[in-house]
């Protein structure tokens, strides 16, 4: 805090003829300001005549009152004088008519609204129960936050006297209930995971305050740790057996029976409310309907009375309608239309997803759910990692909703399950190319092409009843040459719509002509491609090559700037070219401004073109390299701008094009993260013999999304791909620096043992390779596993090759870093002076060169190695900085960490309450080095909770701690043992 009490601001100087006014504090030091200016309040004795005042709320106290609240037993025989002298000092330095004498006693009178920062916590507090009994559960927390935050410290703190240290305790025993309930509201709330770290301290703060115990048990739970929350209550039990020779209170211990039974009313409440709108969130995110839909009368009457069951008031199952069909069929028109004629029977919302089943690269389940649970009002922090995590939390947050759920063009029943919401009055609707036999209790139903009639009606309802009504039996030969699919149909009649020469006859005379169409018309997907081809020959040439060429990019969606650099043409013109293929239905507008992206069929269809008609043959290759170029530069320039004077910018390949400009780091590292996608995806289709150099140095620049944790699991994919393409080609040096990075993912994932053997085979290389960039990199990458395995030795001489290699070639970034790692490396031996000089040279580095988010790294080892040293405050307040960089930076995975090490620094210097707090964090942020930095950070939480007397919870940690190190084959698996047999010795 800034040591000023929060309220309304003070007027300024356009105002001088009022008088600025006076507030005071008590919920802390006693204070007094005028304005921002504090005000003396003098000795302790008299800030406590002051304080006893303020606390009657001009209300008049007695002399006499106030001696017994001044002096413990006999007051001295001056008292009486002393307080008059009390008095007359602070009315000389408070305005005129504040402190007022009356009846022989004094009072404080006239303070405006909110002078008081008691007043203003009680105010606050009154309104937060209104609130709440409102169920505007949101505004009631927010208001209770702004009323905890007026305390600064112990409320009267340094105040002597009887009277103050009654309403010490007064305060503090209400400051408690304010935070009791605050908790419960986030319980409420599902806010379970944030409330974990909190209570956890708070316990070992308050060790025999049992409702905070029993909000750490129901928190726990709804985490999934039920042995940690039933561990909470033995140490309960037995704590207030040793201390005060009772049991648990019957709320306690009823609590731990209804966790035994595993109670279902225990589990999480159905949804999280958004913040700071009190209103739950309604996602609304189907499609819009088309509005010439025709026909499919059955389809829709069927599919209508499987959604009202499931949304009726007797429904006892949820319901899952699968819609099959081939290509171009109508699924996704026919599922939109049912929809949304269905939406009042699911005022909760509806979710649309296209999983892109028919593509090359599907949808993951997890990053579908990640999307819906979003679109529900889930904050980014409380959704977790796994696939299994995120779908029970989807199917709690669904819980007692009424939502449909549209899973759009779907590869099989095993995307879909984990998307299925769990309970009555949901329903799902999904469409795929494939018949979902195994989706356990789906509603099967298997779309067909159009009837003549229905696809005659879906031509006219297009083009217009007067260019039909005369030319009818051409009109039916149109739609006969569509094959009768009603995308075919769509695109043909919406050509000839455009084109008004254009006769119906016309058009059919085009559609009989064979080489306008594939031979395969009348079968599975390739009914789908002679509609295209009908739509892809009306295009104008550049179109068409547009068209063709976007066709060669994979990935979700293509940027404009991306696709301007693919067809090598300015971004204008490249707009244009885009948006006339969006009008012909050929391409589509992905979510946000400037993005593209092809349906699935589509692209395969486009792609086929550019292999028929895109000549010479070369130009393929060109296009793809102009892209990877794109990708290449622009990536570089973010490199650059995160780590100023990096050698590496130097090092890698460099293509023809210019990329784009950022006007700082922040809109650098955005389009890094949203271009994630694109980005891996052109790696993966760019490791041919002629790209693979730069597809390589492509990963090298983008190493930030492997830190990220986000995009780590792609790129760890993506780096193996590229490591084994520049094995099988020869390519040395392509394939050291993939092989350097390989280890770096799985270094940062903890499998040490794939890291090491991938270090040493890039090792192997260097001669042949000749790469100044690997000769620094390798040993460095090396020197960082053996140090992660504690081969101490073997890491101080790969850092030592390393620090050579990094000044050889002037690569002052990467010498601080080998630095910085050398020095914890020392420090683990017992050279902690060493250690401690070296990690300031590597910080003074950094910090000379500007370098933010390396300095994070440099600050990050300092605090390791100070810690180490024994000076924890040093320690600790180089690992602060560290933290906020890495939050600004976006690298979550890092700021885990770093909670990690501050746990490790509390414990060491004897704060066992914030170490469990701190390492609460690094376990709900998630920690570079994957389930081996986990498994630490249970072993730290332990031993915290073990210091403060939660042994049966250390048990359960240091029990999970085990099972991670042990399937990781880690060393410190003997250490945990060795701290249960402990406890159970005990």
């Amino acid at each position: 805090m800034d040591g000023v009490p929060r309220g309304p601001e003070q007027r300024g100087p356009g105002s001088p003829t009022e008088p600025v006014a006076l507030r005071f504090g008590v919920l802390g030091p006693v204070r007094a300001w005028r304005g921002g200016v504090p005000v003396a309040t003098g000795s302790p004795q008299q800030r406590a005549l002051l304080a006893a005042l303020l606390l009657r709320e001009g209300r008049t106290a007695t002399a006499a009152e106030l001696i017994d609240a001044l002096w413990v037993g006999e007051p001295p025989s001056q008292a009486l004088a002393a307080v008059r002298t009390y008095a007359s000092r602070l009315r000389k330095v408070l305005d005129p008519g504040v402190l007022v004498s009356e009846s022989g006693g004094y009072a404080v009178r006239g303070l405006g609204e909110g002078a008081l920062d008691l007043a203003a916590a009680q105010e606050l507090a009154a309104e937060a129960e209104k609130a709440r009994n409102t169920g505007d559960l949101c505004r009631a927390r927010d208001l209770l936050n702004q009323a905890l935050a007026l305390w600064d410290g112990e409320s009267l703190a340094g105040v002597p006297g009887p009277y103050a240290d009654a309403q010490r305790v007064r305060l503090e025993e209400w400051r408690l209930q304010l935070l009791e309930t605050r908790l419960d509201m986030d319980l409420e709330q599902g806010c379970h995971a944030e409330a974990v770290s909190e209570l956890t301290a708070l316990t070992a703060a308050h060790p025999l305050r049992e409702r905070l115990r029993e909000l750490l048990m129901l928190a726990l739970y709804r985490s999934g740790r039920q042995a940690e929350a039933l561990a909470v209550y033995a140490d309960t039990r037995r704590l207030l057996a040793d201390e005060l020779g009772v049991d648990p209170r019957p709320g306690l211990s009823e609590l731990q029976q209804r966790i035994l039974e595993a109670d279902p009313a225990l589990v999480e409440p159905p949804a999280r409310l958004p913040h700071p709108d009190p209103a739950p969130v309604r996602p609304a995110q189907l499609p819009a309907t088309v509005p010439d839909f025709t026909g499919r009368a059955a389809f829709v009457r069927e599919l209508g009375e499987v959604l009202a069951s499931a949304s009726g008031d007797e429904a006892r199952v949820m319901a899952v309608s699968a819609v099959a069909g081939i290509g171009g069929v109508g699924k996704t028109t026919l599922a939109v239309h049912v929809a949304h004629a269905a939406r009042d029977a699911f005022p909760d919302g509806q979710l649309y997803v296209d999983l892109q089943g028919a593509g090359a690269r599907a949808a993951e389940p997890e990053t579908v759910l990640g999307s819906f649970l979003r679109a529900l009002g889930t904050a980014d922090s409380a959704i977790p990692d796994s696939l299994e995590e995120r779908a029970a939390l989807y199917r709690s947050v669904l819980d007692g909703r009424r939502v449909l759920v549209l899973l759009d063009n779907a590869r099989d029943a095993a995307q879909v399950r984990p998307l299925l919401p769990g309970t009555a009055g949901c329903a799902a609707l999904v469409t795929s190319r494939v018949r979902m036999v195994d989706l356990a209790g789906a509603h099967l139903v298997d779309l067909d092409v159009m009837a003549p009639e229905e696809a005659l009606a879906l031509f006219t309802k297009i083009v217009g009843e007067e260019r039909v009504r005369s030319e009818r039996e051409a009109a039916l030969d149109v739609v006969a040459a569509c094959g009768f699919l009603p995308l075919a149909i769509r695109i043909a009649a919406s050509r000839l719509a455009a084109r008004r020469t254009w006769t119906v006859s016309f058009l059919a005379a085009k559609l009989a002509d064979e080489r306008r169409r594939l031979d395969e018309l009348q079968a599975g997907d390739l009914a789908v491609a002679a509609t295209f081809e009908l739509g892809y020959g009306a295009l104008e040439t550049a179109q068409a090559r547009a068209f063709r060429l976007l066709g060669l990019a994979d990935g979700p969606d293509i940027s404009l700037a991306a696709a301007a650099a693919l067809l090598d043409l300015p971004a204008a013109e490249t707009e244009d070219l885009l948006e006339s293929l969006v009008d012909t239905s050929l391409l589509e507008s992905a979510a946000g401004p400037g993005r593209y992206r092809f349906h699935d069929l589509l692209r395969l269809y486009a792609r086929a073109c550019a292999e028929r008609d895109e000549q010479p043959p070369a130009e393929r290759e060109a296009a793809r390299s102009r892209l990877l170029d794109y990708y290449l530069a622009t990536a570089v320039r973010v490199y650059g701008i995160e780590r100023p004077g990096d050698r590496t910018v130097a090092h890698l390949e460099k293509g023809r094009a210019a990329g784009e400009e950022f006007s700082g780091a922040a809109k650098a590292l955005d389009w890094l993260h949203s271009e994630a996608g694109p980005l891996l995806a052109c790696v993966q289709q760019s490791l041919g013999a002629s790209m693979v150099r730069r597809a390589v140095d492509l990963l090298v620049a983008a190493i930030d999304l492997a830190e990220s944790g986000a995009d780590s699991r792609q790129y760890r994919k993506t780096a193996r791909a590229a490591c084994e393409a520049a094995a099988a080609l020869g390519d040395a040096r392509a394939e050291v620096r993939a092989r350097v990075t390989v280890a770096q993912v799985f270094s940062q994932a903890g499998r040490f043992e794939a890291a090491d053997e991938e270090a040493r085979r890039a090792d192997a290389l260097l001669r042949d390779a000749d790469d100044p960039w690997a000769n620094g990199t390798a040993p460095n990458q090396l020197g960082i596993i053996a140090l992660c395995t504690a081969r101490y030795a073997e890491a101080e001489g790969c850092f030592l090759r390393a620090i050579d290699a990094f000044r050889a070639d002037g690569n002052r970034p990467g010498e601080a870093s080998a630095v910085c790692n050398l020095s914890r490396t020392l420090a683990s031996m017992g050279r902690t002076g060493e250690a401690v000089e070296l990690a300031q040279r590597g910080v003074e580095i950094y910090d000379e060169l500007g370098m933010s988010m390396r300095l994070a790294n440099a600050r990050y080892a300092s605090g390791i190695v100070l810690s180490q040293a024994g000076r924890s405050s040093e320690a600790l307040a180089q690992l602060d900085e560290a933290l906020c960089i890495f939050a600004e930076n976006r690298q979550s995975l890092w700021e885990g960490t770093t909670h990690y090490r501050i746990a490790e620094v509390h414990l060491r210097a004897g704060r066992p309450a914030r170490a469990a707090r701190h390492a609460e964090q690094a376990l709900a942020t998630g920690c570079i080095g994957g389930d081996w930095m986990r498994a630490n950070a249970l072993t730290v939480l332990g031993r915290a909770l073990d210091t403060l007397g939660q042994g049966d919870r250390a048990r359960a940690c240091w029990r999970e701690a085990l099972t991670l190190y042990e399937e990781t084959g880690s060393a410190e698996a003997v250490q945990v043992r060795h701290l249960l047999a402990r406890l159970s010795a005990a």
